[in-house]
């Protein structure tokens, strides 16, 4: 029986420049939103993000993906830290609240459970979808070269772009405020998503 690398069900090709490069051909952006806490704004303030986020997206003639991410908080850089300082203190009296405190930080989240939420926006573009060299008659469709390949890597990128920063404009005038992935943040988030057993350290908007 034939053995299938897990690679085989990533549809994961490249990730280059912050951008995701599929197999298929098409690419995928990644923003980073921040939240709105809804619920302390007045209601002329609701009524206007409303407004202005319906705005939004009938401005837009490419879908797009909004996808939320919850995991439990990872505690332990922070107790690493106070204990850290736990080591340095020359006060008695202060090493004793420090460590009175890590106890008491750590049986609260033993207890309970502490979630924190990201928030994604993945922006497609998919190229209009030709026939590939293998399928032309007598292999006229030949292989791209490597200057091909890169002009097609720029097109697709500037294009792919375009609609980011229509994204961003729009989100910001909700409110929201918005970062694009870069190389290793979206690494960093594929690795979480096809490892959810590990912890890491959240991915933060710089």
């Amino acid at each position: 029986m034939a053995k299938t690398a897990t690679q085989d069900f990533v549809p994961i090709d490249d990730v280059r420049d912050g951008l995701v490069m599929l197999k298929e051909g098409g690419m995928r952006g990644i923003l980073m939103a921040s939240s709105i806490n809804f619920s302390l704004k007045s209601d002329d303030e609701r009524q206007a993000i409303l407004l202005q986020f319906q705005d939004f997206l009938n401005s837009l003639d490419f879908s797009l993906q909004i996808v939320v991410q919850s995991r439990r908080l990872d505690i332990r850089p922070y107790i690493a830290l106070l204990e850290e300082q736990h080591k340095n203190q020359t006060n008695d009296l202060m090493k004793i609240q420090i460590e009175q405190y890590v106890t008491f930080v750590k049986n609260f989240t033993d207890a309970t459970s502490i979630m924190t939420k990201n928030f994604f926006i993945v922006v497609p573009y998919d190229a209009a979808s030709m026939p590939s060299a293998s399928s032309l008659p007598f292999g006229l469709g030949g292989k791209q070269s490597k200057e091909q390949k890169e002009e097609d890597f720029e097109e697709k990128r500037s294009q792919l772009e375009q609609r980011m920063a229509v994204v961003e404009q729009g989100l910001s005038r909700c409110g929201i405020r918005v970062e694009r992935l870069g190389t290793d943040e979206v690494v960093e988030l594929f690795y979480k998503i096809f490892n959810p057993g590990e912890t890491e350290k959240p991915i933060k908007i710089s």
